[in-house]
């Protein structure tokens, strides 16, 4: 396992005149489960391919646990890579695919034994053992890639690049959840590349937004899905994504137009184009005389079974959307109100966060 650091590390694909990734410093702890999240192009694979050793950085140095190797080819990195199409030898049995990094490396045989069983029953492979490998669905093949990562007691890290795609999204949890048992029991660092954010949230401890190889922000999941550091990552989390209505600053006053919102505004003047944002999860549709926030019209109701998402226009033609897991009866063309707590409305100038309604008083 290793602590790995990127110092000033950055890449282009054409000599310089377009960045893939832009300069930046980044730590990943060792032991920890992360995720790199973020739009096709953005990045992410070039960061992995980095720190693998696949690709050597433009710019910068890398380290684990302190140690420049920059200019180490991918094998003396011993670094796992899991690629989004499982790379597993098709004329092999399940069990010799498992053993064949350790054969490589010369382990006695006992031990190759021991470490092999002990990854397969961890995967949940043990049943499988003498199978060739031609004959696994594709999320079986998936976990003997990822089981010849394991068996290996001096890997640094696992780079896990969209492993998932391939899988029958019925699997999809339960390899979710193996990839998390198998961090807890062996304490290895694994990143995660996806594009998808249930993916990303629910694997990670941390998540890495990343948007034009740029890092748009970085936390726990449930910090960037309450508290999106920029309207990028605001829109991005979240299904449906966050809310956004412009604000404009008067009389000592930050208010939208068209709705109740009003908060004390002393230190916003000059900070250029406000909005306010909120998750639809934090709507709350009450009877239009006790809302707090708005009146608006129903437009849509999508019932999804456990949750409900309704899309509603506010004067001045806004569109909102409130998610809710409470049965709701009404339907297109009804008048409702909205409520939202000052606690859960952030504030953003210029497409930035800078603080939420609830810290204004």
């Amino acid at each position: 396992m290793a602590r790995i650091e990127l110092r000033d590390v950055a890449h282009s694909y054409n000599g310089g005149k377009d960045y893939a990734l832009k300069p930046l410093n980044m730590v990943w702890e060792d032991g920890r489960t992360y995720a790199l999240l973020g739009p096709s192009g953005c990045g992410k694979t070039t960061m992995l391919n980095i720190i693998s050793g696949l690709l050597k950085p433009s710019e910068g140095r890398l380290l684990f646990d302190g140690v420049d190797v920059t200019d180490s080819k991918a094998e003396g990195r011993n670094i796992a890579q899991v690629f989004q199409f499982p790379v597993i030898y098709s004329t092999m049995t399940v069990a010799q695919n498992l053993a064949f990094p350790l054969v490589c490396r010369g382990y006695p045989v006992n031990e190759i034994k021991q470490r092999v069983d002990s990854v397969a029953e961890l995967l949940g492979l043990s049943e499988l053992m003498q199978y060739p490998a031609r004959r696994l669905t594709a999320d079986q093949k998936q976990l003997v890639s990822m089981g010849r990562g394991l068996v290996r007691e001096d890997v640094s890290a696992i780079l896990l690049d969209e492993p998932l795609t391939v899988i029958d999204p019925q699997m999809k949890f339960e390899l979710r959840r193996k990839l998390k048992q198998i961090n807890r029991e062996f304490g290895i660092t694994m990143v995660f590349v996806t594009h998808d954010q249930t993916e990303a949230m629910t694997f990670a401890e941390e998540v890495v937004v990343m948007k034009d190889g740029e890092i748009m922000q970085r936390g726990a999941p449930q910090d960037l899905f309450e508290r999106p550091g920029n309207t990028f990552v605001g829109y991005f989390i979240g299904s449906p994504p966050m809310n956004f209505l412009s604000a404009e600053v008067a009389e000592g006053k930050l208010s939208c137009p068209n709705t109740k919102f009003s908060v004390p505004a002393d230190n916003l003047g000059g900070k250029g184009e406000i909005q306010i944002g909120f998750r639809p999860e934090f709507v709350e549709l009450v009877d239009p005389e006790k809302a707090n926030f708005a009146t608006a019209r129903i437009e849509k109701v999508d019932n999804l079974g456990v949750e409900t998402i309704v899309t509603l226009t506010l004067p001045g033609n806004l569109t909102v959307r409130a998610k809710t897991t409470t049965r709701f009866h009404q339907d297109a063309g009804d008048v409702v109100g909205l409520s939202v707590s000052d606690d859960r409305i952030q504030l953003y100038s210029n497409g930035q966060r800078i603080g939420q309604a609830n810290e204004m008083a």
